[in-house]
């Protein structure tokens, strides 16, 4: 089993979106796939309350209550993390994933708050011997704007892949109301979120994702 953690300790950062929509899109795929929510607010397990019987199956894992276990059968475990999180709590978080996903906002705030987490996370005994692999995501981005080249400049400092930008799409909220991710919504209203979210598909089937 895969263990794919979204993690990053400056809330509303996007860690939900990018966690119900990798899910839904492995799903979809054909793969056998869990979401285990880690915050007490319970976002991707209420995002997976709404979803349809008829959808692909999503296994469903309530992370932040003590003993969890999730299905041994699945080929995905998604997991979304809580916001907050740093010292001992950040370490048994990151013993549970191989791969780990960073959501970064294009702002002074979010990116000074990643900036400390990003160098907190390097420190960590499992990246530093790459037993987990990082990688970076720019959420909620416009191009036109200038913030967006700061941003741009701020994750090439960091030495970690990006992966990619993701715009600030209606589509995401659409989908999420619905229980559902972008790939699941019609293909002519999605084609660029598609397009934005192909690099993330790819690292995370890739052995680049992997330690």
């Amino acid at each position: 089993m895969r263990h794919i953690m979204v993690l990053n300790a400056k809330g509303g950062s996007g860690k939900t979106t990018i966690a119900i929509n990798l899910a839904s899109y492995l799903s979809s795929q054909g793969y056998r796939v869990g979401i285990a929510d880690f915050d007490p607010q319970g976002s991707s397990l209420a995002w997976l309350a709404e979803r349809s019987p008829a959808r692909p199956a999503i296994a469903g894992i309530t992370g932040f209550e003590k003993g969890y276990r999730p299905p041994r059968n699945l080929d995905f475990l998604i997991m979304d993390a809580p916001a907050a999180v740093h010292g001992k709590d950040l370490t048994a978080l990151m013993r549970k994933a191989e791969t780990i996903i960073v959501p970064v906002l294009p702002s002074p705030i979010d990116m000074r708050a990643a900036s400390d987490f990003i160098s907190e996370l390097k420190k960590n005994s499992r990246v530093a011997k790459k037993q987990a692999k990082i990688a970076l995501v720019a959420n909620r981005t416009r191009e036109i704007t200038r913030i967006y080249g700061e941003l741009e400049s701020f994750l090439k400092k960091q030495r970690i892949p990006v992966l990619t930008h993701l715009r600030d799409s209606q589509n995401y909220i659409r989908a999420a109301e619905k229980g559902l991710g972008i790939y699941e919504l019609a293909p002519s209203a999605t084609r660029v979120d598609r397009e934005q979210w192909q690099p993330i598909v790819k690292w995370v089937k890739s052995k680049r994702s992997q330690p």
